[in-house]
């Protein structure tokens, strides 16, 4: 019995197969109609499409593609593949919107054939009709080639909107052929990695970078006063320029590239906020000039966690939904989400950074401090006539918020950052002062309780000696 059924099988689908094309080929609606509800109703809905796709659009196809290969040869790249989709369009409506109509006809009960992703869209982007785009286009020799996300950028970004929502479900765009989201993946990964390298090289200096030290043609930002700072916004600008397209790339991997170029820069500049710490820990505050191009490199990182944070949260969310407009409300939501995070987390940075420049300043001072310890020395055991004026150590306290201030870096703080840091700078230092000043007494006292008590004991000796 079951050979005798895949023969009745075979029989009725090359009968039905033969009806159905006669049909197509005469414009007969109620033929191809009837042909259409015994596909249907027998469950072989795949052969209707594939025999429609064979027999009518891929000799259409191949008629446009060739046509269009001398046109396109004196054309931009961009432009051909424009130019043939518009043909492909007048086709479909010259030659397949009469199966469309009967297809897609309000209870018809038809709709189960999706004809127009599965036949004509299909074959549009077939690998084997972009083998020929591949050989017939001269100016897209590469059209949807492995290894070459400029020219695959080039011949994706018209494709949408000649293809439509439903063909994105479809196997041909989902599967790994060359119109296939796995193949947009791999050459958007291909991409990505390139420009992550390139980030990454950059830090791998152990120290903030001043722009000025940069050639003028990489110094392309001029609110930015880094090399590394540049480099971030510059991988962010790439990313949307050269990677990603909403059509092939899902929308959950839209916000990943700005959360892992912040991860990247946020961890850079922890390890170096770090390794700054423990040198100073390890081999005492520097002096001069070292503090100085530490605490101007923080400047410059205040300045440019802000831009940053501003540039993410303001241009860079607003170009996202331009291009995700079309997604649903809740994706749309989810990026947005994304993207503010990532900025947060950068601006979270910006108080570590300000306690850098703190500590900076605060160490610089505490040196001049320490000569308090010498007051007591130089007054207990002299004839030295009490002081009329300051001591020495008095006028270098503040020197280094004096030079803070007058520094030419100033200008990048904003005026609530710099008096933040005055703030704090100021609290610290006094408090130091107190406690060295606390101490001092607390060691004086000591020592006159001491002193004290050697005369009373000597005064208790020789008044027994006396009276004996």
């Amino acid at each position: 019995m079951e050979k005798r059924i895949q023969n009745a099988s075979l029989l009725v689908n090359a009968s039905l197969g033969h009806c159905f094309v006669d049909g197509l080929e005469h414009r007969d609606a109620t033929a191809t109609y009837n042909c259409l509800c015994a596909y249907a109703s027998i469950d072989n809905t795949k052969n209707a499409v594939e025999t429609f796709r064979v027999t009518v659009v891929a000799p259409l196809m191949q008629k446009i593609i060739p046509h269009e290969s001398s046109a396109v040869a004196a054309g931009s790249s961009g432009d051909g593949l424009i130019n043939s989709y518009e043909l492909i369009k007048e086709c479909i409506y010259k030659d397949c919107k009469f199966l469309l109509d009967i297809s897609s006809a309000e209870n018809s009960g038809l709709h189960v054939f999706d004809f127009l992703a599965n036949s004509i869209l299909r074959e549009v982007l077939f690998e084997e009709s972009h083998r020929n785009f591949k050989v017939e286009l001269p100016t897209h020799p590469l059209t949807f080639g492995a290894g070459f996300p400029t020219h695959l950028r080039w011949n994706y970004q018209p494709t949408p909107s000649y293809s439509g929502r439903n063909f994105q479900h479809t196997p041909s765009c989902s599967g790994p052929g060359p119109m296939g989201m796995k193949r947009g993946n791999a050459e958007s990964r291909q991409r990505f990695q390139e420009i992550a390298g390139s980030f990454d090289s950059v830090l791998t200096a152990s120290s903030p970078v001043p722009v000025q030290n940069l050639d003028p043609g990489e110094a392309n930002c001029q609110d930015l006063t880094l090399k590394q700072s540049v480099t971030l916004l510059e991988s962010l600008r790439l990313c949307w320029k050269k990677i990603f397209l909403s059509f092939l790339v899902p929308t959950n991997s839209f916000a990943f590239p700005c959360s892992f170029f912040l991860g990247q820069y946020s961890n850079w500049l922890s390890s170096v906020l770090t390794a700054r710490k423990s040198h100073n820990t390890s081999t005492g505050t520097g002096h001069g000039r070292d503090v100085s191009e530490v605490i101007d490199g923080c400047i410059f990182v205040i300045h440019d966690i802000r831009c940053l944070e501003e540039h993410v949260r303001g241009d860079y969310l607003q170009h996202m939904v331009q291009v995700l407009s079309s997604c649903s409300p809740n994706v749309l939501e989810s990026v947005r989400q994304s993207i503010l995070e990532s900025g947060q987390s950068l601006k979270s940075l910006e108080p570590l950074v300000i306690k850098a420049v703190v500590e900076s300043l605060v160490e610089k001072s505490v040196e001049d401090l320490r000569q308090m310890k010498g007051i007591a020395a130089t007054y207990m055991m002299t004839n030295k006539p009490l002081p009329v004026g300051h001591s020495p150590y008095v006028a270098g306290v503040l020197r280094p918020l004096k030079a803070f201030l007058g520094g030419e870096k100033i200008s990048y703080l904003a005026s609530e950052t710099k008096n933040e840091i005055l703030l704090y700078a100021a609290t610290e230092i006094t408090d130091r002062y107190y406690e060295l000043a606390a101490d001092l007494v607390i060691v004086s006292r000591r020592k006159e309780y001491s002193l004290q008590k050697i005369r009373q004991s000597a005064e208790t000796s020789r008044g027994k000696f006396r009276h004996l």
